[in-house]
C-alpha cells in the first residue's frame, strides 16, 4: 500500500501546566507510561484490577478475558452485576446520595435539579412501571426521547430490569424508526408527545405513530408517552399510555435485576458503508467499566466538578458521557434540552457561567459555528461571560482542525484549560486515543496517544506496522472491555466489518491515521470506507444513495460523496441522474429542494445533501463502475487532472459542475 500522505504539520506544543499536573489522577507522563507498561506486562491483570476497583459485582468474576471464540471476545463472563445499581444504588449511604446528579436546563431556560437519591427513586418507579406492563429481562425497548432527565431515567430503568435499550436520536425519521424496531424486535417504545428545540415544539409521538403504521412492527405491545408539553397528541387505546398513567401507584423501590457481565446493555444503530444501519451491541460489564474509567482519566474527574457533555442521548457520546459515565462516577452533570444558538449563540457560555461548569465536552462543528457567530456578532463572543470555573475542555465526534482548537483553547479555556481531543467510536464504547489533562503535552489537531490498555496501531493493507510519519489504517491489536460484541442479529457482518481476515484479526476502526515522526502522536485523517462524518455524525454514502433512488418517480441513479466543509467538517454532495431531461435554473433548484426534503423524510434532516448536481449520466469506467474518485474531485471544485479517456461520455463533466 502506498502510504497515505499527510500534509498537515503542526509544530505548536502545549505542555500541561504545573498546577494541572499536580492535582491530576494521572500525574505527568511517567504515571501514564507506568499504566501503559502495567497493561503491556500483565494485560489481564491490569483489566481485572480496574474491574474490581471500579465496579460493584453481585457475583465476582473469576475469568477476565475469554478468547476461545474470536472475534466474539467475552470479558468478565462469569461475573454478574447491574448497570443501574452501579450508577445509583452504590451511592446510597455515601455523601453522593444527597449530591445533585443532574442540573437540567430546559430549552426556555428553566432549571431543575435532581439529587442521586431522587434519581434512584424515579428510576425505580419507572422500572416498576415497565415491569407491570410486561417488559422483562432480555426484551428490547426502543427509546425515542428529547434531551431531558426522563430520557436518562428511561435508559436507566431498562438497565435496572435487564431490558436492552435501543435509543434513536429524536431527529431521525419514521422510516429510520420503523427499520430499527423491526431489526431489534422491540416490545415497547418510550417517547414524548413533543420535544422543545430552539423555541419550537417538534412532534415525536406522531413520528412513532407513522413508523408503526408502516407495518412490520407487530412486536410492539406498548407505547409510553412522556407529556413534555401541554399540547395533546393522538393516543391509541390499549397500546399507548402516558407516563402519569403508568407511574400511578408504582413503588419507588425496585431491586435491580442481576445480569451476566456479557448481557447486552444496549443496541445502538450506526451507519455503515452498506445501506442497512448496524445494530452495535454492547455488554454490561465491560462497557460500564470503561465509561467509569474514562470519566476518571480523560476528564480527571473530582468530587467538586460540574460536568457537561452537550451530546444527545441518541448518540454513543450521550450514552457513555451522559446516561452512564457521569452517574457511575458520582458526578454532578448538566443536561441541556436546547440548541447552542437559541435564543442566541452565547447560550453555551451563558450556561457555563450560570452553572459554574468545570468540564465542558462538545463537538468541533458546534465550536466552528460559535466561532462564526462570534466573528459576526461581538455580543455572543465567549469573552462576554465569566468562564473562569472551567478547568478541562473536550472535543468529540470528529477530528478538530488546529485553528478551531486554538480558538477554543484561547477564547473558552483562556489558555489554562487542557483540551481532550477524544478519538473513539460507537463501536468502542468509550475513549480510545486521547490526551490526559495532567500528563500529555497537547498538539492542536492531534488526539495524541492511546489510553493505557488500548493497543492502537497504524498498519498497511496486510496488517503490517507502518513507520511513524507515514499514514495507514488505524487498528486496535488487542481486545478491550468496552468493545462492540456483535452486530445485532448479524454475526457474519460483524466479523467482516470489524475483524477482516487480511488484517491479522485486528479490530479495524475504518479510519485512516498517521503518527508523527517525533512524538508518535496519532492524527485521524478521515474514513477509509464510504462513510462520511458530518457534524460528528456518521452517514453512510450508500444509505443516502439508497434513499435518493427510492424516489422512483424522479431518480434513476445517484452517487454520494463527501467534500470538506468549513463548518460541518464534511458536506454531503449528491450526483443525481433523473428519469427526465436535464433541469436548469429555477426548475433544477425546485427539484433539488424536493430531493432534500425526501432524504430528510427517509433518514432524517442530518442526512440532507448540501450540494445536489444533475447529469444525464454518471461518470463510469467502461466496465460500468462509478468513478467516485472523479466525483470527489468535482465535489471539491478541483481541476480534473486524471485521465478521463475511459469515460463513456466526457461531456457530462461540465453538466456535473453546476451545484443546486
Amino acid at each position: 500500500m502506498s502510504a497515505i500522505e499527510s500534509v498537515l504539520v503542526e509544530n505548536r506544543v502545549f505542555p500541561p501546566s504545573e498546577a494541572v499536573v499536580k492535582g491530576a489522577r494521572v500525574s505527568g507522563m511517567a504515571a501514564y507510561n507506568a499504566l501503559c507498561k502495567e497493561a503491556e506486562d500483565d494485560f489481564e491483570g491490569f483489566w481485572a484490577r480496574h474491574a474490581k476497583e471500579n465496579l460493584v459485582w453481585a457475583k465476582p468474576f473469576t475469568q477476565v478475558l475469554d478468547e476461545s471464540n474470536k472475534p466474539f471476545y467475552r470479558w468478565f463472563a462469569d461475573g454478574q452485576l447491574n448497570a443501574s445499581a452501579n450508577c445509583l444504588d452504590k451511592h446510597v449511604g455515601t455523601p453522593v446520595e444527597n449530591k445533585t446528579a443532574i442540573i437540567f436546563e430546559a430549552d426556555d431556560g428553566a432549571v431543575t435539579k435532581v439529587t442521586y437519591k431522587e434519581l434512584l427513586a424515579r428510576v425505580g418507579q419507572f422500572a416498576n412501571a415497565l415491569k407491570a406492563s410486561g417488559v422483562k429481562k432480555g426484551d428490547r425497548v426502543l427509546v425515542y426521547m428529547p434531551m431531558t432527565v426522563e430520557g436518562v431515567i428511561a435508559m436507566q430503568a431498562c438497565a435496572r430490569i435487564g431490558a436492552t435499550h435501543s435509543v434513536v436520536f429524536g431527529g431521525f425519521s419514521a422510516k429510520a424508526l420503523q427499520e430499527r424496531i423491526i431489526d431489534g424486535g422491540a416490545v415497547a417504545v418510550i417517547t414524548a408527545n413533543y420535544q422543545m428545540r430552539g423555541g419550537k415544539e417538534l412532534p415525536l409521538k406522531a413520528i412513532v405513530d407513522e413508523a408503526l403504521a408502516m407495518g412490520g412492527c407487530e412486536s410492539i405491545q406498548n407505547v409510553f408517552v412522556f407529556e413534555r408539553t401541554a399540547t395533546a397528541c393522538a393516543m391509541v387505546q390499549g397500546r399507548d399510555k402516558t407516563f402519569t398513567q403508568i407511574l400511578n401507584g408504582q413503588s419507588t423501590d425496585c431491586p435491580p435485576e442481576v445480569v451476566d457481565a456479557e448481557h447486552p446493555l444496549f443496541v445502538l444503530y450506526t451507519s455503515g458503508s452498506t445501506g442497512k444501519p448496524k445494530g452495535v451491541q454492547h455488554a454490561t460489564g465491560g462497557y460500564l467499566l470503561w465509561a467509569k474509567m474514562t470519566m476518571d482519566w480523560t476528564f480527571d474527574l473530582k468530587d467538586s466538578d460540574v460536568f457537561w457533555c452537550t451530546a444527545d442521548i441518541g448518540w454513543i457520546t450521550g450514552h457513555t458521557y451522559v446516561a452512564y459515565g457521569p452517574l457511575a462516577a458520582g458526578a454532578t452533570q448538566i443536561i441541556f434540552e436546547g440548541v447552542p444558538t437559541y435564543p442566541n449563540a452565547g447560550r453555551f457560555w451563558q450556561m457555563i457561567e450560570k452553572h459554574k461548569c468545570t468540564i465542558f465536552y462538545t463537538a468541533p462543528t458546534a465550536i466552528r459555528s460559535l466561532i462564526k457567530a462570534s466573528d459576526t456578532d461581538e455580543k455572543v463572543h465567549p469573552k462576554n461571560w465569566d468562564l473562569s470555573s472551567l478547568r478541562i475542555l473536550g472535543s468529540v465526534g470528529e477530528p478538530i482542525n488546529p485553528e478551531a482548537w486554538m480558538w477554543y483553547y484561547r477564547n473558552v479555556g483562556a489558555e489554562r484549560c487542557p483540551i481532550g481531543d477524544t478519538f473513539w467510536q460507537t463501536e468502542t464504547g468509550g475513549h480510545m486515543i486521547t490526551p490526559l489533562p495532567g500528563a500529555t503535552p497537547l498538539v492542536p489537531g492531534s488526539c495524541t496517544l492511546p489510553l493505557p490498555g488500548i493497543m492502537a496501531a497504524i498498519v498497511d493493507e496486510a496488517g503490517n506496522d507502518m513507520p511513524n510519519g507515514s499514514g495507514g489504517i488505524l487498528v486496535v491489536k488487542k481486545p478491550w472491555p468496552s468493545m462492540i460484541r456483535n452486530i445485532w442479529g448479524d454475526p457474519e457482518r460483524f466479523k467482516k466489518s470489524y475483524f477482516p481476515e487480511e488484517l491479522k484479526g485486528y479490530y479495524l476502526a475504518g479510519d485512516g491515521a498517521v503518527r508523527d515522526a517525533e512524538r508518535g502522536y496519532f492524527r485521524i485523517t478521515g474514513r477509509i470506507d464510504d462513510v462520511l462524518n458530518v457534524s460528528g455524525h456518521r452517514m453512510g454514502t450508500m444509505e443516502i444513495e439508497s434513499a435518493l433512488v427510492a424516489k422512483t418517480d424522479l431518480v434513476a441513479e445517484a452517487a454520494v460523496v463527501g467534500r470538506p466543509d468549513d463548518l460541518t467538517g464534511e458536506a454531503i454532495c449528491a450526483f443525481v441522474v433523473l428519469k427526465r431531461s436535464l433541469p436548469e435554473g429555477d426548475e433544477a433548484k425546485a427539484i433539488a429542494k424536493e430531493l432534500r426534503d425526501w432524504v430528510a423524510k427517509e433518514i432524517g434532516p442530518i442526512a440532507k445533501p448540501k450540494d445536489i448536481r444533475f447529469g444525464e449520466n454518471l461518470p463510469k469506467t467502461r466496465s460500468g463502475k462509478i468513478m467516485r474518485r472523479l466525483l470527489r474531485s468535482l465535489a471539491k471544485g478541483e481541476q480534473i487532472t486524471q485521465d478521463t479517456s475511459t469515460l463513456e461520455n466526457p461531456a457530462i463533466l461540465t453538466q456535473l459542475d453546476q451545484t443546486y
